[in-house]
Parts: structure tokens; C-alpha cells; sequence
């Protein structure tokens, strides 16, 4: 009885709906008409201010260049009584109200071609009310001032194929031809991905396509477009894909793009229509050489097929993010890690609880003991960290060295030794804005944040302590060229300079070869691949592996996994430092080695890598120190000086 009186209710609201339909249709006739030829979206620039992939395409399929199986097989799908509604087919909206109202959800949904192409018109992102009475305004006035063909043109130009806007870009992106060309199999199977693009794209999931595919083949039948024998013969033909066959197709640079598309929702001043602007042109920072720098080391190094992959590669001194991935296949998976995704980052936090060291008297030769050790705390608890491989000095060793193995036992003295506030203080400093637990295990990086925080945290250490804002957008205009919006720099000083300085150098000693003792380098194996000098930082998990390095010029961050936490293993780990060092070394490539300057209160010193003592002969390594600081040969170790601490 209950579902009797609201299905009534809703027969009510229908039909005071349609009065008001025509009200407003007639008060549309009487308005000027909208100019939306050219409101055919947007189009992204690289650095270089060259229209990229997956941008909308300038050249505006006209409907009689787009294949008569393309146009039938969206009507069929999408809206299979577009040539008789106004814009709202009420028919089809009570219908959809019924099956929602049997099954309790609302699964179903009425939306026409015409509300389509207004949601494809508009800038904003938001599902507010506002954009919703917005739309269907839009969609009123459209019927009333444009004919079907019109609309059915504008709608076929600007809607999203798996990332690619637009039929003739998607004809050109999937099938390397014109729309025009398009045969009865790939026009239903394009057809079928504007419903869901992340599931129906062929390329990312082709048993999903092909059902997909399927349906709209069966709706073209339903609806008289075409035999039961044509649909079997297009469903059964076997379908060529460009995308992965041409080996200069770039696989991940749509997760720039959509990181690109992020920011632009973040922004303000930006018109909400694109009736408003015609379209809009949006430069980015895109190195497209880069770009695929990054795409083929990881191509080339990365041999598992099943491990993902998340790199960033920026300009540290301004926050130019260069080159991106989320993934390793944006057809098969459209989730940017990069962005998204927070991670353990591992040792690679060290450098921060380094810096905070330096602030705080320790210097390269500062020492602790680094065996195994049992932490215990006024609490009762315990804390038993343990080094990679178990390798341990079983005597002092000095900051230096730490850096260079990665020593976890150090790392976690040091923490302890500063206080629990230090570590998190110096990360607020650098950027990273959220709350974080202040526990031993912080030292190891045992904390998640995206790859994109830890990016914008490092940029301090290789711009020599400012802090900056990654950013990937740097003007946007109009048609006619007017500025929308320009990036404005910013730059705050958070970390002294020539602590900064000494931690940059205290970092390659990752791969320097005077610390080959009771262990190796931690980057050691990367290091003949190098032509330039890098301060580098590597960390793993048992799930995660990381790696960030750079100079003044470029900063490139690294992360591989999986996206089910599965273990992650030593091969994993070697190959990410293989894409790093390739993708760092070719971006560079015919560039001089750009290392940083030594400040005037900072002196070089001969030390023993171990120990941390100043020597004259013997396996020694250059290190800084601020000037009345450098090491002598009776440095004591900070150990007493550590809460209670129980070797083993």
C-alpha cells in the first residue's frame, strides 16, 4: 500500500514537472541562443605548448564524418528515443522510478543524450544541486534553440572514452583511424565505454568490453539498426587495438593528465561552463622527454608484470612536477598511485630525523652502536628493531655510515635521543601536514603518506631548505588566449642551508665506495650507471620499496608494490633503483653536473667512514661539518645518553 501512494506521489510530480518543462521550454525559445560550437572542452599543453594525447581534439568531427554504425549504436544505448523527447524522456525517467522503487536502490537511470552534452559543457566537478538545476536549465535551452543532429554532434565530440574526449580522438587512440571509418564492431565496442570507462575500455578490462559490447549489439538489434547475423559477425570479429603496439605510445602519461584535471578542480576563478570560455587551454609543466624517460626504465627494468609502479619527476627548485605514472598501464588501471595511494615510505624518512640531528649538534661523525638491541621504555614496552639482513657492527659507528647502510638501530637511537617531537616537527616544516604518531617506529618510516608528499618534503632538501608546492598546471586561457589563471610562486625558507648542504653530501654516501666494510652501500649496485653526483635515499617495507634522489636540477621519487600488500622482494627492490638511475641519467643527459655549492661556514673533511674520525692516509671520504665542529680522534659515543637500552 505504502509503494501504491508513492508511485502516485511520484505520478504527481511527473506531471507537474512536464507543466513546468514546457513553461520554461517556451520562455527558452524566447532567449538568445547558445553558442556552443566551439565549447568543445579542453586542451592540454606540454611545456613545450604542444597539444598532447588526451586532450579535446581542435578539429571537430562534423556528424556526417562519423561512421552511421557509431551514431547508431549510441542512440541505441544511450538513448534510444532521442529523436522523439525534448530533452527529458518522462517515460523513461518513470520507468527507471519504478524499477528503482521495487528494488530499493537507484540503479537505474533516465539521462538523455541532450543531459549528457550539458554535463560535457560544464568545468566543475561538484553534484550539488546548483550544477544539477544548472544542467537541466542547459538542457532546456539547448532543445529549444538546436536541432537533434546538432546535439547529437556536440555530444559525440565531447564525451570520455577511457580518458580519450571525443569520437575522433578515441577512433584515433583505439583503432588508428577516422571516425568516419569506423566498421559496425568497433563502433558498438567504442559505444559501449562512455556508460562506465574505468570498466568498459577494452584496454583495460576486454572481457568486460566485450560484454558491454554485447549489449549494445543486442539494443541495435532491439531497435531495428541492424540483423541478428550482422550483430553475431561483429561481436565474433577479433578487434586490433593501436594502444601498446607502436613502442613509442606513452602507457602512462593520462595519469598526468589526471593529475592535471585534479588541480584544475582545485582552482578558483576558472569560469563553470564552457559555454563560457569556448573551451580552455591548459599548459602544464609536461616534459614529454622526460616523460618517456620514465616509461622506458621502467619498461626496461621492471620485469615483473604483476608489481606497480608510482614516479614523479620534478624540477625542485620551482615544484614543476615533469613526468608522472600512477601505474604501470593506464588502460589496465586507472588508480594513480602517485597521487592516491599512501604507503609506508621506509627509510627514506631518515633523511628528515638526519637534518633534525644536525640542527641539534650531531655532525657526520657522531656516533652510536649499532648491534642488536632491545628498546625498553617506562611503560613496560619494548622495542626490537632490526637491520636489513641482519648485519650489525657490533661497535660504534658514525652517522655516516648509518646513512650509507641504512642502519635501523642507529636511525632509532638517534630518534629516541631527540624526542618524540623532533622528527614530526621537522616533516611539519617541510610540508607534510598531517598528524603523525609519535612512536619509535616513526624513525623506520613506519608512517603512510603518498608519493606526491614525500616529493614535495624532499624538494627542501634539494632546493637548499625552501619549502614548495608541487604543481602541475602553470596557465590557463580561453580560446582567444585570455588568462584564466596563472601559477604564482611561492617559496618559504624552513631548513638551514648548510645543515642542508651537509645532509645532500652525507646522502651520497649511498653509493660511495669508501664505505664498503662489514656491508655495502645501500645504492651501491647503481652507482657505475652514474655520471653525475645525486644525493640518494632508498627505503623498503616488507610491502613497499622506495627510492627519491637528485641534484639541483631534477628530483625523481620512486615506489613499487603491490596493490594488495603483498611481500615485496630483493629483485623488486634492485630493479626500482634501475629505474631511477636510468630515468635520471637520460633526463640529464648532455647537462653538466649541477651540484651544490659549499657554504662559507661549512669545512671538508678526510674522515674514516666507520669510525668518523678525522685520518691523513688510509680509505678516507670528503664530509662537512660547520666550521668548529670537524672531528678528532677521541669522538665519544652518544650511547649513555639514549633511554634504556638492552643489547642483545
Amino acid at each position: 500500500m505504502k509503494k501504491h501512494k508513492l508511485l502516485f506521489t511520484f505520478l504527481i510530480i511527473i506531471l507537474l514537472l512536464i507543466t513546468v518543462y514546457f513553461g520554461l521550454y517556451i520562455y527558452a525559445k524566447m532567449l538568445p541562443k547558445l553558442a556552443v560550437d566551439g565549447a568543445n572542452g579542453y586542451y592540454l599543453y606540454d611545456s613545450n605548448n604542444a597539444l598532447y594525447t588526451g586532450s579535446a581534439s581542435q578539429d571537430w568531427a562534423s556528424l556526417d564524418e562519423i561512421s552511421k554504425d557509431t551514431i547508431n549504436a549510441t542512440i541505441s544505448i544511450e538513448d534510444k528515443n532521442f529523436y522523439k523527447h525534448q530533452g527529458f524522456d518522462f517515460l523513461r525517467i518513470i520507468k527507471a522510478m519504478l524499477i528503482n522503487i521495487q528494488n530499493g536502490d537507484t540503479s537505474q537511470g533516465a539521462s538523455t543524450i541532450t543531459q549528457q552534452y550539458t554535463k560535457n559543457l560544464f568545468l566543475e566537478f561538484d553534484k550539488t544541486w546548483e550544477r544539477k538545476i544548472k544542467e537541466a536549465w542547459l538542457t532546456i535551452r539547448l532543445e529549444a534553440h538546436y536541432d537533434k543532429d546538432d546535439i547529437l554532434e556536440g555530444y559525440l565530440n565531447t564525451i570520455n572514452y577511457g580518458g580519450i574526449f571525443g569520437i575522433e580522438n578515441a577512433s584515433e587512440y583505439y583503432f588508428d583511424k577516422k571516425a568516419s571509418e569506423l566498421t559496425l564492431a568497433e563502433a558498438s565496442m567504442l559505444a559501449g565505454i562512455p556508460k562506465n570507462p574505468s570498466r568498459y575500455s577494452p584496454l583495460v578490462n576486454e572481457k568486460n568490453a566485450k560484454e558491454r559490447q554485447r549489449i549494445v549489439l543486442n539494443s541495435m538489434v532491439k531497435n531495428n539498426y541492424i540483423t541478428k547475423d550482422e550483430a553475431l559477425n561483429a561481436y565474433q570479429t577479433k578487434l586490433v587495438y593501436k594502444t601498446g603496439d607502436n613502442e613509442d605510445d606513452l602507457k602512462m602519461i593520462m595519469y598526468y593528465q589526471d593529475a592535471v584535471m585534479d588541480e584544475l578542480k582545485s582552482l578558483s576563478g576558472i569560469p563553470s561552463s564552457f559555454l563560457d570560455t569556448g573551451g580552455i587551454k591548459i599548459y602544464t609543466n609536461l616534459d614529454i622527454d622526460i616523460q618517456k624517460n620514465l616509461e622506458k626504465s621502467a619498461n626496461d627494468n621492471i620485469k615483473n608484470e604483476n608489481i606497480e609502479l608510482a614516479g614523479v619527476v620534478m624540477n625542485p627548485q620551482n615544484g614543476k612536477v615533469l613526468a608522472l605514472t600512477g601505474g604501470r598501464d593506464y588502460n589496465k588501471s586507472q588508480y594513480n598511485r602517485a597521487t592516491e595511494a599512501s604507503r609506508q615510505v621506509g627509510s627514506t624518512l631518515k633523511p628528515f630525523l638526519y637534518y633534525s640531528a644536525l640542527e641539534n649538534g650531531f655532525t657526520a661523525s657522531s656516533t652510536f652502536t649499532s648491534d642488536k638491541t632491545t628498546f625498553s621504555f617506562s611503560n613496560g614496552k619494548t622495542y626490537t628493531p632490526k637491520n636489513y639482513n641482519n648485519k650489525y657492527a657490533e661497535g660504534p659507528i658514525s652517522m655516516a655510515a648509518a646513512i650509507s647502510y641504512s642502519d635501523n638501530i642507529y636511525a632509532v637511537k638517534t630518534h629516541l635521543f631527540l624526542g618524540e617531537n623532533a622528527l614530526p616537527d621537522i616533516l611539519k616544516r617541510v610540508g607534510i601536514s598531517k598528524n603523525i604518531s609519535k612512536l619509535p617506529s616513526l624513525a623506520l618510516g613506519a608512517e603512510e603518506f603518498t608519493l606526491m608528499e614525500m616529493m614535495a618534503a624532499y624538494s627542501t632538501l634539494a632546493n637548499e631548505g625552501y619549502k614548495i608546492k608541487p604543481y602541475f598546471i602553470n596557465k590557463i586561457t580561453d580560446m582567444d588566449g585570455n588568462v584564466l589563471y596563472k601559477h604564482k610562486k611561492t617559496k618559504e625558507s624552513v631548513l638551514n642551508k648548510s645543515n642542508v648542504y651537509i645532509l645532500n653530501e652525507l646522502l651520497t654516501t649511498t653509493y660511495a665506495k669508501e664505505f664498503i666494510n662489514y656491508n655495502y652501500p645501500t645504492c651501491y649496485s647503481i652507482s657505475p650507471k652514474m655520471t653525475k653526483k645525486y644525493a640518494i635515499k632508498s627505503g623498503t617495507t616488507n610491502t613497499d620499496n622506495l627510492i627519491f634522489g637528485y641534484n639541483k636540477d631534477l628530483l625523481v621519487g620512486l615506489w613499487s608494490g603491490y596493490d594488495d600488500n603483498s611481500d615485496v622482494n630483493n629483485s623488486d627492490s634492485t630493479s626500482l633503483k634501475n629505474v631511477w638511475v636510468d630515468t635520471i641519467e637520460s633526463s640529464l643527459q648532455g647537462k653538466e653536473d649541477n651540484w651544490y655549492e659549499t657554504p662559507e661556514n661549512v669545512v671538508g673533511v678526510a674522515i674514516d667512514p666507520i669510525s668518523g674520525k678525522a685520518v691523513t692516509s688510509g680509505n678516507a671520504k670528503i664530509l662537512y661539518y660547520i666550521k668548529g665542529t670537524e672531528p678528532t680522534t677521541d669522538k665519544k659515543s652518544l650511547d649513555d645518553a639514549v633511554p634504556t637500552v638492552k643489547n642483545e
